[in-house]
């Protein structure tokens, strides 16, 4: 019978003891989203339900729900992705499929990493200078929901970039030796198989916007305005803000309704994230390599 060696047990030994650290270490990570969520649970009970979700805020905010906030927080997240994800995948495609590798072109990709690092006040205070005053389109979702747009760029073009490179370069010279063009090859063959990548910086995308605060403050979101907005000109609430201006300016705001605001936000970022990690997961099954 064979005896593995002592060597070997050792190795062994050294990689279970790896494994339990990296395992140890991934709980304490994850422990505290599992304690803020059931904090924020137990805090916001009192208030949390069907009402809260879906009537308006009263007596300056101190009573009611916040139907508004989470109307203009879809409104927000989904214009802005809608604007940011067509134009991050044709930028990351140019640069991917078409650009030569030079100077120029690893100057541009330098700038989009640099900006995905720039604080979100200063994205506001662009969005304030382009949008609202430059363009005339007033404080408004849609001035707030294009700051937002660009704020998103960096993060969707640099993770379709990378999604685009992780398809291999032998797929494009079959496509290629059958007979197909360039755009035929990108339509047909890289942008199916690099979809999980370009899914993956969309939901980083929805997330940001959802929870943001700084780079709306200046360009549409309103402090208080119990009703829906009727056109994307108009402004609206949004559950960051709403949350920000409970805790911190509005006085007689009952403890529990943070908490529950605060809840809700989170869920919608998370039920949101789910449904992409769910699509992410069945494109990847479909995958061939």
């Amino acid at each position: 019978m064979f005896k593995p060696s002592i060597h070997l047990l050792n190795k062994e030994i050294r990689e279970n003891n790896f494994k339990g650290a990296l395992s140890i270490m991934t709980f304490f990570l994850f422990l505290p989203a599992l304690i803020i969520m059931f904090w924020l649970f137990i805090k916001g009970l009192p208030v949390l339900s069907l009402d809260f979700l879906l009537q308006d805020p009263i007596r300056g905010m101190t009573a009611g729900g916040i139907f508004p906030t989470i109307v203009g927080t879809f409104w927000l997240v989904i214009i802005s992705v809608l604007v940011s994800c067509p134009l991050g995948v044709l930028a990351a495609l140019y640069l991917s499929e078409y650009a030569a590798d030079g100077r120029t072109t690893r100057i541009i990709r330098l700038a989009i990493l640099n900006l995905a690092g720039v604080p979100s006040i200063v994205h506001a205070l662009f969005g304030l200078g382009a949008f609202v005053l430059f363009l005339r389109m007033g404080t408004s979702i849609l001035a707030a929901s294009f700051t937002l747009a660009v704020m998103n760029l960096p993060v969707i073009i640099t993770s379709t970039l990378e999604s685009l490179k992780a398809v291999p370069h032998s797929f494009r010279e079959a496509s290629w030796n059958v007979g197909a063009s360039k755009l035929q090859t990108i339509r047909h063959i890289v942008l199916p198989n690099s979809f999980p990548g370009i899914l993956t910086g969309l939901v980083f995308a929805v997330g940001r916007s959802a929870g943001e605060t700084a780079a709306i403050l200046f360009t549409g979101v309103a402090f208080y305005l119990p009703f829906l907005p009727q056109s994307v000109f108009d402004q609206c609430m949004s559950l960051s803000m709403h949350l920000f201006t409970i805790s911190t300016q509005v006085v007689g705001v009952p403890e529990a309704y943070p908490y529950a605001t605060a809840l809700v936000l989170i869920l919608l970022i998370l039920s949101i994230n789910s449904i992409s990690v769910l699509l992410r997961s069945y494109f990847r099954t479909r995958r061939k390599w």
